[in-house]
């Protein structure tokens, strides 16, 4: 899903954006949406040497909601 897209879709969920993120986080198992900083980190990881034997893999950082 785009950036623009998901924003879109937030943005009609409530009246307010804070209310749109409330409820955008309702629908994760997780309870909320992501921090940028916790996107941040997994990008930072894998860009470290602690990540050099990764290679092709899909990292969901989604709270969960592929699982479910």
């Amino acid at each position: 899903m785009s950036a623009r897209f998901a924003e879109k879709v937030i943005a009609n969920m409530g009246p307010s954006p804070e209310d749109s993120l409330r409820a955008a986080g309702a629908m994760h198992p997780a309870g909320r949406i992501a921090r940028p900083e916790e996107i941040a980190a997994l990008a930072a990881f894998l860009l470290s040497d602690e990540a050099r034997f990764i290679t092709g893999a899909a990292l969901a950082i989604d709270g969960g909601m592929t699982a479910g």
